[in-house]
């Protein structure tokens, strides 16, 4: 299976609500939201954001996220080269407080030699993000 392949059956589970789908395609060592600049959303505390290493914390992202109700999660492309994926994604989610957040956001996945998601990267319009949740 390649890596375009994988990140379409993670979009999928994501879709459905199967974490450990999810999880199965990560390496146990995995950089999920791991930056080495400075990360606004990050210095501000956005749980969704934060981030997490190796998969035993990879379930705190999804539990930062259950307090939003996704109206529209829609993948709109898949750019693959390398050991790379970049999904182009649609997103409407309403956050706790109420406000609503329309975004079109890039997911970077960078893949092992035996297809483990080694890291997860979130591109998004911070400020975005931030404004709505109130940080």
């Amino acid at each position: 299976m390649n890596h375009k392949d994988i990140v379409q059956q993670i979009s999928a589970a994501f879709g459905s609500g199967d974490i450990p789908a999810i999880l199965t395609h990560l390496h146990p060592n995995v950089a999920w939201e791991s930056w080495n600049v400075d990360h606004s959303a990050q210095q501000a505390g956005l749980a969704y954001l934060l981030p997490r290493h190796g998969v035993a914390e990879v379930p705190g992202f999804f539990q930062a996220l259950a307090p939003l109700k996704f109206h529209v999660f829609e993948v709109l492309n898949l750019l693959a080269g390398g050991n790379q994926v970049a999904s182009e994604i649609r997103l409407h989610v309403e956050l706790p407080n109420g406000t609503h957040v329309h975004d079109e956001e890039m997911h970077l996945w960078t893949f092992d030699e035996q297809g483990k998601a080694t890291r997860f990267r979130h591109y998004i319009d911070t400020q975005k993000h931030l404004r709505a949740a109130g940080l």
